[in-house]
């Protein structure tokens, strides 16, 4: 079962440090330079400067971007800016955000989670990781001892974990924050321990599924074993045996995935009769849209089918969809993954289309180059970035549940789980409770 707790996290003091909005920051792996001079820039208690300090020239083994998000970390505990609750809390964390005109809200909560090596008890992992970002956390997670940024989880229900939680959100007002993208962020601090403890024993039964955030879970867990090998880690309660986690119910209204558009480039220039040659082994057209990729994209999205993909060839500007008719060549090029995973979107785009279908037709495989807005498609495609633009319906819920559930990863850029949790809504100690 998930053991969930209650914590004293570590919160800005905005009486000293000013408003939220000038000190919160977006996890690191969205950050480009000039994000991050900007998050520099408003204010010196910035969370950019724990979350992704920036390099400098002469860096050493002693004196580098690691030991100066600790040094920082410090200043901030010492001079008051970042003060510890003093009562154990849940902290309710809402989001409320537009996506293509349309206005959501998703809430979940931020606790401790209990880490458990994956394949050994009810967390379960749905995307690949690299060996890259794990080695960047691991030694920021060294170097300071907190969590810096949460990862985000999710699990199954009916709503009943916020038919407790909700009461006690209406007693306070939230502390607000409104960050680069316009995503309003607000956060409640629940202390109610019979709220918790309610909170608690419904979770308990339930799987978490991580959402984002893989990098850091496996972390936590390369932590807990350097800790442990070091002797600091004297009892199941001490502090590494747990990692920060925003958990959402699968349910919430708010919770939606972004598809994940393919521009791909390295190409030689592809007609759309070019392309359907080279597709009409395994697909049919269910649709011609001519120059209009908006219109394409509806038919997708109304079709609400994993089978289905979008395709626009930038030589000719032609826009078309097609359809699987032969799920069986999925058996032979995936035959190690389940029924599930090799009737996604994404795995019929990867492992048919461009890895099989395209380099035979044009000798090439192609790179990718991910988005998730139809405007940026078009932008891409109206200044020729690439030769072929592919529109990719984004998975279900249920797909995460089932595939993840079995223990299966799902392809690479499957998934994408829109807005990003904030840095700095609250951090996490991995050496004191």
């Amino acid at each position: 079962m998930a053991d969930i707790r209650a914590f004293r996290g570590f919160r800005y003091d905005l009486g000293k440090v000013g408003p939220l909005a000038g000190v919160v920051a977006p996890p690191y792996d969205v950050i480009d330079s000039a994000l991050q001079q900007q998050l520099y820039d408003a204010s010196p208690y910035n969370a950019i400067r724990v979350e992704l300090t920036k390099a400098e020239p002469g860096d050493t083994d002693g004196n580098n971007r690691y030991t100066r998000a600790a040094s920082t970390l410090k200043d901030w505990l010492t001079d008051g800016g970042l003060q510890q609750d003093t009562a154990r809390s849940l902290y309710v964390y809402e989001q409320e955000f537009t996506v293509e005109g349309k206005t959501w809200t998703r809430r979940g909560f931020l606790a401790r989670v209990r880490l458990e090596p994956f394949g050994t008890g009810r967390i379960f992992p749905h995307e690949q990781t690299l060996s890259g970002p794990k080695a960047d956390r691991l030694k920021l997670y060294q170097a300071t001892g907190f969590n810096i940024s949460p990862v985000f989880g999710l699990y199954p229900d009916e709503g009943e974990v916020f038919a407790r939680l909700a009461p006690l959100m209406r007693r306070q007002p939230p502390i607000e924050a409104t960050d680069h993208l316009g995503v309003i962020n607000r956060l409640w601090v629940i202390t109610d321990s019979s709220a918790i403890s309610a909170v608690i024993g419904l979770m308990g039964p339930k799987p978490v599924f991580i959402a984002d955030g893989h990098h850091r879970y496996e972390t936590g867990l390369r932590y807990l074993e350097e800790r442990r090998a070091a002797g600091e880690v004297p009892d199941d309660e001490a502090a590494p045996n747990f990692c920060l986690m925003m958990l959402v119910g699968m349910s919430d209204p708010g919770l939606i995935i972004l598809p994940t558009h393919r521009l791909v480039s390295g190409l030689p220039p592809l007609t759309k009769e070019q392309l359907q040659a080279a597709l009409a082994g395994h697909f049919e057209i269910v649709g011609e849209f001519g120059t209009d990729a908006a219109a394409c994209w509806e038919h997708v999205e109304l079709e609400g089918s994993q089978s289905v993909l979008g395709f626009g060839t930038v030589a000719d500007n032609q826009w078309f969809a097609v359809q699987l008719t032969d799920p069986t060549v999925m058996e032979t090029l995936a035959p190690d993954q389940s029924a599930a995973w090799r009737g996604l979107a994404v795995s019929l785009l990867h492992k048919l289309v461009l890895e099989k279908q395209i380099p035979a037709a044009t000798g090439s495989t192609g790179e990718c180059r991910y988005v998730h807005l139809m405007q940026e498609v078009m932008d891409a495609v109206a200044a020729r970035e690439c030769q072929l633009a592919v529109l990719v319906p984004p998975v279900a819920m249920s797909d995460v549940e089932s595939i993840a559930g079995n223990r299966e990863k799902m392809p690479p850029k499957s998934t994408y789980f829109y807005p990003k949790l904030l840095t700095g809504m609250v951090f996490n100690s991995l050496k004191r409770d």
